[in-house]
């Protein structure tokens, strides 16, 4: 649920396209590592295009509570008074992190190598989901990190513990845990290795070597060696990828429409969604490329095609993670039937997003059926209804952008957390054409 008990509905009035040119908000993955190695570093780190998201202000908030001194954010820009690699102090409380999975999960690395205990919690969703996959690992280096019975938070860092480099073979490839232990090894006594069974995105590898921090990359293995330090840097925070699709999307199924996306970080570790709608015939252009701060951005201009139902490229599944409650209403959009396997992943993200999507989508009237591991969908007509979104941020946007095809008005329950990853959603998509307006319920 999210954070109030105050129920925001979204009501997306059908039909409109969308055309101009917009910045979505900047990436949630970038801005959150840009203040954890800003606040493990040496100097002053600025950063813009900051996401004023809740998830990295709660991030921001938990250096704040271990004494980093930060400025902002306004209008996106941050400044960092790093206190280096063991500078930070103990908090007074337990660090907050609302529905921050990436907090966390990144977190429980960096806590392990402190020298004071702490103690991380969440929100009810983030209570529910699993820390296991991170707490194995930390074990094996030496870190002691408590969770509940079922694996899950609150999360007790014990201090003072020795860690130890390892070579950890991922089990499933996550970003996450792969961060983790690799912050992890900036504390460690010995190299720390990490070894992922596919690509995961590696904003961490690149960024600690935007900040002078060695990472060495060798195929699918990433080592980082211990008495490092990080050098203070600046950082513009590239357009999120997760946050454009949902206009890519739109414009892809809605005639008439010509949008143009600005300065999105297109990182190869995540551009499964652009790889994904060309496969599936959309008229998609990637523009300008250029590279910032160790990340390619690009501009990305999509317009109005007559999509087609495939069978998504299993390589493609981990690019897209994020991208795929989007990419199910391009499915539900486009002609003949697409089918996703290989992504169990997807249930356990915020919400069980296969069944959520597929709930949400056989509302509004479209053929969709769940598998264990996908998804089926016949590509149809879209109609009117309600839909829960379960808290969900990337649920509730995906079903925004259904209207654009739908045969009646769509209302969303459930969207308060949509301010996680993408403040003023509503009023950017009203100002591209769709007819979106949000209310309390």
């Amino acid at each position: 649920m999210s954070h109030s008990s105050k129920n925001i509905q979204f009501v997306a009035q059908p039909g409109g396209n969308l055309s101009g040119e917009v910045r979505v908000p900047g990436d949630k993955s970038i801005s959150h590592r840009s203040i954890m190695l800003g606040s493990l570093a040496e100097g002053t780190t600025e950063v813009s295009g900051f996401l004023e998201g809740e998830d990295s202000l709660a991030t921001l908030q938990a250096f704040r509570d271990m004494g980093v001194q930060i400025e902002g954010p306004t209008a996106g820009r941050v400044t960092i008074h790093g206190v280096g690699l063991h500078g930070l102090k103990q908090p007074t409380r337990s660090l907050d992190l609302g529905n921050s999975g990436t907090s966390m999960r990144l977190l429980s690395g960096l806590m392990s190598g402190q020298a004071f205990d702490v103690e991380m919690v969440g929100d009810a969703s983030l209570s529910g989901r699993p820390m296991k996959r991170v707490t194995l690992p930390l074990a094996q280096m030496g870190a002691e990190v408590a969770t509940t019975e079922a694996g899950t938070p609150p999360l007790k860092v014990k201090g003072g513990c020795q860690l130890h480099g390892i070579h950890y073979d991922m089990p499933v490839a996550s970003a996450q845990v792969k961060s983790c232990i690799l912050l992890a090894g900036l504390y460690a006594d010995s190299t720390t290795c990490v070894t992922e069974p596919a690509p995961t995105r590696d904003h961490t590898e690149r960024m600690l070597k935007g900040f002078g921090y060695p990472v060495k990359v060798d195929g699918a293995t990433a080592c980082v060696e211990p008495g490092g330090r990080l050098t203070a840097t600046t950082i513009d925070v590239p357009a999120d990828i997760s946050s454009a699709t949902f206009f890519m999307v739109g414009a892809a199924i809605a005639s008439g429409s010509d949008i143009t996306l600005q300065h999105v970080g297109i990182n190869p570790t995540r551009i499964g969604v652009i790889n994904i709608l060309r496969l599936m015939g959309a008229n998609l252009e990637v523009l300008n490329e250029r590279e910032v701060g160790g990340e390619p951005v690009a501009d990305i201009r999509v317009r109005a095609s007559q999509l087609k139902g495939i069978r998504i490229p299993e390589d493609q599944v981990p690019l897209a993670i994020d991208e795929f409650p989007a990419l199910f209403v391009a499915a539900a959009c486009a002609e003949g039937e697409t089918v996703l396997t290989g992504a169990e992943e997807l249930r356990v993200k915020e919400s069980d997003r296969i069944q959520v999507m597929a709930d949400g989508l056989v509302a509004l009237g479209v053929d969709a059926r769940a598998t264990p591991d996908g998804i089926v969908i016949q590509g149809g007509p879209i109609g009117s209804g309600t839909v829960e979104s379960h808290g969900d941020h990337r649920i509730a946007m995906s079903f925004a952008m259904a209207a654009l095809r739908a045969s009646g008005p769509i209302t969303i329950n459930d969207c308060a957390n949509v301010n996680t990853s993408f403040p003023d959603f509503v009023g950017l998509a009203s100002r591209c054409g769709l007819n979106i307006s949000s209310r309390e319920a």
